[in-house]
């Protein structure tokens, strides 16, 4: 299975534009998906970023079996912490892409209203004109 940019973000602890410097600057490569999204090797990313897991352990680091018991409550708790600020990051991140896409949507949708009207008032104009066309040749025969 394959990271996207948001996913190894999460799986590392980092941000994204952090990982994607890293892939632009060569240091971890990654192929572009049909959609032009990134598609990361978990093996690739991890090879330059430790698993999130791994640096929360790091951070809080058990010294001794008396401890091991108080302590894994507590880093436990503190790691759960951690992830799920980063998954509230990543949800708010989400949310405004989100809000500007639907944004977006909302103003190609009026662009596209304006043309309509444009048109069916075109059309109707047309269709109005009552005065008859005479044909090019009975212009020609005087009739």
């Amino acid at each position: 299975m394959q990271y996207s940019l948001s996913e190894a973000a999460k799986a590392t602890g980092k941000n994204k534009t952090t990982i994607q410097r890293a892939i632009k600057s060569g240091k971890i490569s990654a192929s572009k998906g049909d959609s032009g999204s990134y598609q990361i090797e978990p093996s690739e990313l991890h090879r330059v970023f430790p698993p999130a897991v791994a640096q929360c352990d790091a951070q809080y680091p058990q010294s001794n079996d008396t401890q091991h018991g108080e302590f894994s409550s507590i880093n436990s708790n503190l790691c759960r912490v951690l992830e799920l600020e980063k998954e509230l990051a990543i949800a708010h991140e989400r949310a405004n892409g989100l809000e500007a896409q639907k944004d977006q949507m909302a103003d190609t949708i009026n662009d596209l209203r304006k043309r309509l009207d444009t048109t069916d008032a075109r059309v109707t104009a047309l269709l109005t004109n009552s005065e008859p066309k005479r044909s090019f040749l009975a212009r020609l025969l005087g009739k």
